[in-house]
């Protein structure tokens, strides 16, 4: 059975590496980087050009679209430039060349401005005296992102829908947590938001060969992290996810 081709958008950044590395022998992988990754095809573009990228979404079965403007305040015309116009780029790319699915690397940080209020200042703060239980936000909680960057991953997350709607293109929205290149806890708010390397490895594999029925879906990635306030149980349910790693296993 051959296997499924799988084009990756930001190969070169720290999550596409985790794809290579976790994923590389289960996909025909190749990528459209603004650079060269040795080992895999890649073209070379910018996603902000339309005309430039199309060539790379020809006879490919899933998208996995990581390449995005990331950190805690960049300036408002990278996020534009790439995030807002070169996430609907993508999408376009792929509905034109008939793709069946694209996997969308939303973040938490569409939600994360509940940190501002309690418990859940409490939980980031690693302030965790008198906390049993507390409310899990899931796919259905209204977003609150942090910052213009968590703002562009909800309108990611909105085109998503629409070309599902609108296109039938199947469409799965990761809210990725901390993934970092220690692969571990470093601060204490990481240890509810944490996700291992492998963990979204394992993510993102579930979400390629997600069932056509899979229309359309919102699910947060983090590991099995004994503080964490983002619902994991919507992943598990439909996609089969089932982190391996904990963040207390860091303590």
């Amino acid at each position: 059975m051959p296997q499924t081709k799988v084009l990756v958008t930001g190969l070169s950044g720290l999550i596409g590496g985790v794809v290579r590395r976790h994923l590389g022998a289960t996909y025909d992988l190749s990528g459209l980087n603004r650079s060269d990754v040795p080992g895999v095809p890649v073209l070379r573009a910018d996603i902000t050009d339309l005309d430039a990228i199309r060539p790379a979404f020809v006879g490919v079965d899933v998208v996995v679209h990581l390449a995005a403007r990331a950190g805690a305040n960049p300036p408002w015309d990278e996020i534009v430039s790439t995030n807002l116009v070169g996430t609907r780029n993508v999408f376009e790319a792929a509905r034109e060349a008939g793709v069946k699915r694209v996997v969308f690397a939303s973040s938490g940080a569409t939600v994360s401005g509940y940190e501002r209020d309690s418990p859940y200042a409490e939980i980031a703060a690693g302030k965790y005296a008198g906390l049993t239980t507390w409310p899990r936000l899931t796919d259905e909680s209204p977003m609150r992102p942090a910052g213009l960057y968590g703002a562009s991953k909800v309108w990611g997350e909105a085109v998503a829908r629409h070309y599902a709607d609108a296109y039938g293109l199947s469409a799965i929205c990761l809210r990725i947590g901390a993934v970092n290149r220690d692969d571990r806890p470093l601060v204490p708010r990481e240890f509810s938001v944490w996700c291992s390397q492998r963990d979204i490895a394992q993510m993102i594999g579930r979400a390629i060969d997600a069932l056509p029925s899979v229309r359309f879906g919102v699910f947060f990635v983090v590991s099995d992290n004994r503080w964490s306030y983002r619902d994991i149980e919507h992943g598990r349910a439909v996609l089969g996810y089932e982190p391996r790693d904990r963040a207390e296993d860091h303590r």
